[in-house]
């Protein structure tokens, strides 16, 4: 049975850091692209980074390059994606997602079969 499981998230001041981790089961991360995504309130969702399987790199949304970092601990099955000076307008609930018909990742929604339940990040003073 596949599952995600996010967790990290919480309440940051502007300029702050947060690590949000992406704990999966049922199969094995590093064959497969996985991408982050964020959902605000009102707003649809989409995608911030992503990182294929077997090595083949990773992508960034304009608005987070040079400040998120996502990577992968394959002995811990695990997606981290470390995010720095973070800005209000990142408060959302994030989301990771596998895709397990491909080995390389994208930013698109609908390219994801397996979602977790979201972890809510909130930037505020």
């Amino acid at each position: 049975q596949v599952q995600l499981v996010e967790s990290g998230g919480g309440l940051v001041q502007p300029g702050g850091s947060l690590r949000l981790s992406c704990a999966a089961s049922g199969f094995t991360l590093d064959y497969y692209g996985i991408g982050w995504f964020r959902q605000a309130p009102g707003k649809e969702r989409e995608g911030v980074a992503c990182i294929s399987g077997s090595d083949r790199g990773t992508y960034y949304a304009d608005s987070v390059k040079g400040r998120f970092t996502i990577s992968r601990d394959n002995a811990k099955n695990t997606v981290y994606l470390q995010m720095n000076s973070l800005k209000p307008e990142a408060t959302a609930v994030y989301y990771c997602a596998a895709d397990l018909l491909r080995d390389y990742c994208s930013v698109y929604v609908y390219e994801y079969e397996y979602w977790g339940q979201g972890t809510q990040v909130t930037v505020s003073s």
